[in-house]
């Protein structure tokens, strides 16, 4: 849709509107990748090396159940940014921050997958919080 200067709106335009349509698709396989590492932790806690003076030193059975609830709901997130509702991308937000920080927490038990999803997190991040890029 184009205003009176015939420039184009971004709510309307396909980049924002494939931004959105991306970042869904990210966070239900951010998601599930998330809730698979963490069933892998909690079914064998010797699935992931322990790193030995680490700050943040959890048992690898809590950082299994903290990826799978944060997998879950990014899922259910995912499916709600498709459906366009307007509560998703609040949340959608709010976990994607939380998932950047708990995967920033994992980097040393697992150093270029935590990596590569808070970059993830970050570009989703980006694509929902471009003007009306949420709104219908």
């Amino acid at each position: 849709m184009t205003d009176d200067r015939g420039i184009e709106s971004q709510a309307d335009s396909g980049w924002v509107m494939s931004g959105v349509a991306f970042a869904a698709t990210m966070l239900l396989m951010i998601g599930g990748f998330q809730v698979v590492a963490g069933l892998a932790a909690i079914i064998n806690d010797e699935y992931f090396v322990r790193v030995r003076g680490y700050a943040f030193d959890l048992d690898i059975t809590a950082w299994g159940w903290i990826h799978l609830i944060i997998g879950l709901a990014l899922i259910a997130t995912g499916i709600g940014l498709f459906s366009r509702a307007v509560w998703a991308g609040v949340v959608a937000l709010f976990l994607v921050v939380l998932s950047a920080i708990d995967n920033f927490f994992f980097i040393p038990y697992q150093p270029f997958w935590a990596l590569l999803l808070i970059a993830l997190d970050v570009w989703i991040i980006w694509a929902l919080t471009r003007p009306r890029a949420l709104r219908r």
